[in-house]
């Protein structure tokens, strides 16, 4: 009885529960998952995930003009495919909330969130963001 007391109190501190405090939450910049309750968050770097689509190196290889109605299409689109290729990456993985790099730091959490960046990349490489 004791042993098991002790197996259960030893689990429970391994798994420590974080939150984001309500009125802290930017939805912008929670990509995947419950801020409000996780144990095993990760962070990407967005604008290098956005950087490395199609869209947004069309933009850069075209020359299109920022503002432009094309600029926009082509960013959103890129956007959106960051989006997916992070939350693949969320429903295959371990990691219960990912979000943007310095995030939690940001709102006070002193957990250290592992980097996700290069399977985000990776994804966006294979084109499987379904």
């Amino acid at each position: 009885m004791v042993l098991l007391c002790g197996v259960a109190l030893a689990c429970a501190a391994m798994a420590e529960s974080y939150s984001i405090p309500a009125d802290k939450v930017n939805e912008q910049k929670v990509f995947w998952g419950n801020p409000a309750k996780f144990e095993k968050p990760a962070s990407v770097d967005y604008k290098v995930v956005v950087m490395a689509t199609d869209e947004y190196k069309s933009i850069k290889q075209n020359k299109i003009e920022a503002g432009s109605a094309k600029y926009w299409i082509l960013i959103s689109q890129a956007s959106e495919k960051a989006v997916k290729a992070v939350a693949a990456v969320g429903k295959e993985s371990q990691y219960d909330l990912i979000v943007a790099k310095g995030y939690l730091e940001s709102v006070g959490l002193t957990v250290q969130p592992t980097d996700v960046t290069n399977a985000v990349l990776e994804r966006l490489q294979k084109g499987k963001t379904n």
